[in-house]
């Protein structure tokens, strides 16, 4: 990664996904950047203090019969130290697509997390690994019979009828108990100081709503 990459990533570690879609939604950005139906499931199934936050690193996958030429090699042998690996993949796929030998190896290039936009399996051994896994559901079945990997690092879309959302390589993908949001590369340094504006807003609001200020009135004086 770069400087000025390492420097965003230092700065929104400090911020939660939700202060992250309040920043996105002051820019206008649609649904604040959340990828609905990905939650976290390992270390820990949505729970604990987990947090991820990279660019991504995009694995497409695409039905068996698709004209598109299989992907030459393995994509998991060429992610990038501080990743984040995003898995696309057909919607309402069966079978998974991503399991443990992939998070070990992973784990061995730096990556810092997976999100999964389908089905995961190896559950026990990706929090064996203490791995971050964000993903729609578990599996048991492998992809091959399925799908194959017809790209990496290429734009890929949500696969939900709930949203119209376009993951590019890049992107940063931050993610944590709350759920998933993309924050496109181009509106990051807008976004970064819209963050700390509202946390400072919310924590002086927080202090005036326990000590009695109505929650409308302390609104008004803070934000």
């Amino acid at each position: 990664m770069t400087e000025p990459q390492d420097a965003i990533i230092r700065e929104l570690q400090k911020y939660t996904t939700c202060d992250v879609s309040d920043a996105l939604c002051k820019l206008k950005y649609r649904n604040g950047g959340f990828l609905s139906g990905l939650t976290m499931w390992s270390p820990q199934r949505q729970d604990g203090p987990t947090k991820i936050v990279g660019p991504a690193y995009i694995v497409k996958y695409v039905l068996l019969d698709d004209p598109a030429p299989k992907h030459p090699s393995h994509y998991i042998d060429t992610v990038p130290k501080g990743a984040v690996v995003f898995v696309s993949c057909p919607p309402k796929t069966p079978n998974a697509v991503y399991g443990g030998l992939m998070s070990t190896r992973a784990v061995a290039s730096g990556a810092v997390g997976s999100v999964i936009d389908g089905r995961f399996r190896d559950l026990q051994e990706q929090r064996e690994l203490k791995y971050p896994i964000f993903a729609r559901d578990v599996g048991t079945a492998p992809p091959a019979e399925l799908l194959k990997v017809s790209a990496v690092n290429v734009p890929v879309k949500l696969q939900t009828d709930e949203q119209n959302m376009e993951i590019r390589p890049g992107d940063y993908l931050v993610a944590d108990i709350n759920g998933v949001v993309v924050l496109p590369v181009e509106l990051a340094e807008q976004a970064l100081p819209l963050m700390q504006k509202q946390v400072e807003a919310d924590d002086k609001m927080a202090v005036a709503i326990k000590e009695g200020m109505s929650f409308t009135e302390a609104s008004k004086k803070f934000r």
